[in-house]
């Protein structure tokens, strides 16, 4: 089988044409790269004269050409020819995506930054990846991953690093754990910093304390007591006359501050102030009268700040507010009077009969609220006066003051 191959331009056809002849002949198995065995390759002419085509013809001649006479008697090789040796197989680079002729694709605009960033990053490839866009991304992916290789690879190319590092000395292992050791000054501050962190913390801790578990627990005291002592009254076990220290004997309402609070024999903090009640001055010289003595001083103490603060706001209290005091078979309603803001612990002269600065100047039956000022000290003391107005009796009910 021939390949086709244009025809010569001239006046002889091609069976008739010579051997001789130029262009009569020429190697038409493409020079040894698509026939059956490479063929030496034909010697150079010289180009023709500008008069017309001169023949050179080949020493020696050879026999006029015929189909039987090149297929009979294939054609020695000359003595020179040296067969070339045969190069390893190099099987071709095959497009995965499709082996048809397509079209390239354009080249990327001027301002596409899709473009840009992409030929920046087939810039960065450690070489060029052969066959189409498929083979080309599988590669890059091999190269440098999914989500950018190139920062990932760097930590192993550190570790890598370190690790070629050369072994440190005993001199200089030592020398390296003295400068990573703190200094006496560094562990002083330490020191000093966790005492002062421990401090505020129980120093937090005592507020946290004082000023709200005191009271959720003295408030929960002083609400048993007061329903201890109603359960008492209604069911006739208590009789009015002398009372223990400690003992409960009445109520004290202020409905103006909301307070309703047990009072108990005595003024100690521990027995009777700090578990929330109000203590009635009863001992020694500092002895007060009781609501039913038809004159006296009733004098009261109570905590301003903290175990259930039960005297807080009576600063509030103003001139015609209530006060009153429930006992087993009475109630005793007072009118608040006047106030002392401000005086001394030791001017006892308040809790006098006829009290000193509380503008009374007759006996008559009096009460007096006593507690620490300013709040959350116990430096000076208030004072409060009232006078009772009422004496109603429990069978009659509750006085207006309790009603309204």
């Amino acid at each position: 089988m021939t390949a086709l191959r244009p025809e010569r331009e001239s006046d002889t056809s091609y069976g008739q044409q010579s051997y001789g002849v130029p262009g009569a002949f020429e190697d038409w198995s493409g020079g040894g790269t698509y026939g059956a065995s490479p063929r030496p390759e034909p010697q150079p002419q010289s180009p023709p004269s500008m008069s017309g085509p001169e023949q050179q013809p080949y020493a020696p001649q050879p026999e006029p050409f015929t189909p039987e006479t090149y297929a009979s008697e294939p054609e020695p090789y000359p003595a020179s020819y040296e067969p070339v040796p045969d190069e390893p197989y190099r099987r071709p680079v095959v497009d995965e995506e499709t082996v048809a002729l397509r079209i390239p694709d354009p080249p990327p605009a001027a301002g596409d930054p899709m473009a840009a960033s992409a030929g920046s990053s087939a810039a960065r490839h450690d070489g060029p990846a052969h066959g189409g866009r498929a083979a080309r991304r599988k590669a890059s992916k091999r190269r440098h991953g999914r989500h950018g290789g190139a920062s990932q690879t760097r930590p192993a190319q550190e570790s890598a690093q370190e690790g070629r590092r050369a072994p440190l000395s005993r001199v200089e292992a030592r020398r390296q754990a003295r400068a990573r050791k703190p200094g006496a000054a560094v562990v002083a501050s330490r020191a000093i910093g966790e005492v002062f962190i421990t401090t505020g913390v129980l120093m937090l801790l005592f507020v946290t304390y004082q000023l709200w578990w005191t009271n959720v627990r003295a408030h929960a005291q002083a609400g048993q007591e007061a329903s201890s002592l109603q359960d008492d009254w209604a069911n006739g076990k208590r009789n009015p006359g002398a009372f223990e220290p400690g003992q409960g004997f009445a109520i004290l309402h202020i409905p103006k501050l909301d307070v309703v609070v047990p009072i108990a024999e005595g003024t100690s903090s521990k027995g009777v102030l700090d578990r929330g009640m109000v203590g009635h001055y009863a001992e020694g010289a500092l002895k007060t009268a009781m609501p039913s003595d038809k004159t006296g001083n009733f004098g009261l103490a109570g905590h301003r700040n903290t175990h259930g603060e039960p005297f807080r706001y009576i600063n509030k209290l103003t001139p015609g507010d209530p006060i009153v005091v429930e006992t087993q078979d009475e109630y005793y309603v007072y009118k608040m009077a006047s106030i002392l803001p401000v005086t001394s612990p030791s001017n006892t002269s308040v809790l006098n009969p006829v009290p000193a600065g509380s503008g009374f100047t007759e006996p008559g039956r009096y009460i007096t609220l006593t507690t620490c000022t300013p709040e959350f000290t116990s430096k000076y003391r208030m004072i409060v006066w009232g006078k009772m107005v009422e004496e109603r009796p429990r069978s009659k009910g509750k006085p207006d003051a309790l009603v309204s």
